[in-house]
């Protein structure tokens, strides 16, 4: 055998262009696919990191925003959702972007663009600042929200099928890492120099972003098959599977990134008498989304080994469980189970993240059986319409406690709401994956 032929990875590079990727073939894979995949891989999850840092910087920054400010909880909440929807409308777009300009180049964009909610936030955020400035400043960060959707993609199609639920998994744990990381920066900051200086949280990410940036250009790789997948959105919104998968991830991801921002806010309001100053707050606040984004990986894991849809359903069920347990805990006025209850409902979105976004491959590998190429197409194309579908109930959590506590004064009416809807993904993911007719013809 030449040597060419035992490192087919490696000849098939051109600059930074791999021209015939093929991950599904072992001896591709083992002859320097592997390494190249997770090169990108490394580099992908920093990048991702970061912008999930700066999606959620509001998250944090509503801690800062004391009586000197003059807003009250709605408008606060307001402004955790602004930048979880304008994030979750450019995941669509960010999808496109991979095909149009390939994964690393476009993580070298999408990177940089984090320089403008963080520079803004670094030095225009003081007392005095209109609700109207602060709602533009929350509405840039947005722009963090678009990378997991272009990250997923991109690693999507460097994965074998038999590896991509421990891949995406990594992935997007790696990603969601960033939620409790900027809130562990708030809390530090908070610690140190005060409610007084906002602006030194997102003043931090400044230089990560720009290293963010340069790694991707000097180390990650595009492939050029992804330029001929420019309709595989197209042919995605198609498939009814696609929005099934939609609606399951507005329950998992949904869920974990709607408390990860509101968190905070709800200690704040629910528990005043308890955290009445936000340094109280933010011990907390980190814990939830740490766990939830370590956990991913394993719901990967668990879907490569029991079957995504298995997981999915007791995911589910549990979820409603734990939403339960916070709608009595809070009737009760019971901080330690409050806590708990909420602190589970982190762990159990993050791990459906994982199972559901295993099952995407799946069910496209199975629809399309001998087609590699063409599910891999569509997997890739419906990784990107779940993930902004998704993140629309990051929205939702949000205006839900708002809407309860304006109309309540409490939030029992946004849990029964929860309750209800994670009700309706267990009976979603039973019928269309899991009944005996379902399995029959496409087993996930």
């Amino acid at each position: 055998m030449t040597a060419v032929a035992e490192r087919p990875a490696a000849a098939r590079l051109k600059g930074h262009w791999i021209d015939d990727w093929k991950p599904e073939d072992p001896a591709f894979w083992a002859n320097g696919g592997s390494a190249i995949a997770k090169r990108n891989l490394i580099f992908s999850i920093f990048s991702e990191h970061i912008g999930f840092s700066v999606w959620s910087l509001w998250s944090v920054m509503v801690l800062f925003l004391g009586p000197q400010y003059g807003f009250d909880p709605a408008q606060k909440f307001l402004l955790t959702a602004v930048p979880t929807l304008v994030g979750a409308g450019l995941r669509i777009p960010y999808t496109f972007a991979v095909a149009r300009f390939g994964g690393r180049n476009w993580t070298i964009v999408s990177a940089s663009l984090l320089l403008i909610p963080s520079v803004l936030a670094a030095v225009l955020i003081e007392p005095g600042v209109s609700y109207t400035t602060l709602l533009i400043l929350a509405a840039t960060a947005g722009v963090g929200g678009g990378n997991f959707a272009s990250s997923m993609a991109n690693i999507n199609a460097f994965y074998p099928n038999r590896l991509k639920g421990w891949a995406l998994g990594i992935n997007a744990g790696g990603g969601n890492l960033g939620v409790a990381a900027v809130q562990l920066i708030g809390l530090f900051v908070l610690a140190v120099a005060g409610a007084g200086h906002p602006g030194y949280v997102a003043g931090v990410y400044i230089p990560l972003i720009v290293l963010a940036a340069l790694g991707s250009a000097l180390r990650m790789d595009n492939l050029s098959q992804a330029r001929n997948e420019k309709r595989g959105m197209r042919d995605a919104v198609k498939e009814s599977h696609t929005w099934v998968m939609s609606l399951l991830y507005i329950g998992t991801f949904g869920s974990f990134i709607g408390f990860g921002f509101a968190f905070g806010q709800v200690l704040q309001v629910q528990f005043a008498d308890q955290f009445n100053t936000p340094i109280k707050a933010a011990y907390l606040t980190f814990l939830g989304p740490l766990l939830g984004s370590l956990i991913r990986p394993v719901g990967g894991a668990l879907a490569d080994r029991l079957g995504g849809a298995r997981v999915t359903f007791v995911n589910f069920i549990a979820m409603a469980v734990g939403a339960s347990v916070v709608l009595v805990a809070a009737q009760q006025r019971s901080l330690p189970l409050y806590i708990a209850g909420f602190i589970s409902l982190f762990v159990l979105s993050g791990l459906g993240n994982g199972s559901t976004y295993k099952m995407i491959p799946a069910i496209f590998k199975a629809k399309y059986a001998g087609d590699d190429h063409q599910a891999r197409r569509i997997s890739g194309a419906v990784i990107g319409i779940a993930g902004a579908v998704g993140a629309v109930g990051g929205v939702l959590v949000n205006l839900a406690f708002r809407q309860s506590f304006l109309t309540y004064k409490d939030a029992d009416a946004a849990y029964l709401g929860f309750i209800g809807f994670y009700a309706l993904c267990v009976l979603v993911t039973w019928v269309v994956y899991l009944r005996p007719g379902a399995r029959r013809t496409l087993a996930v």
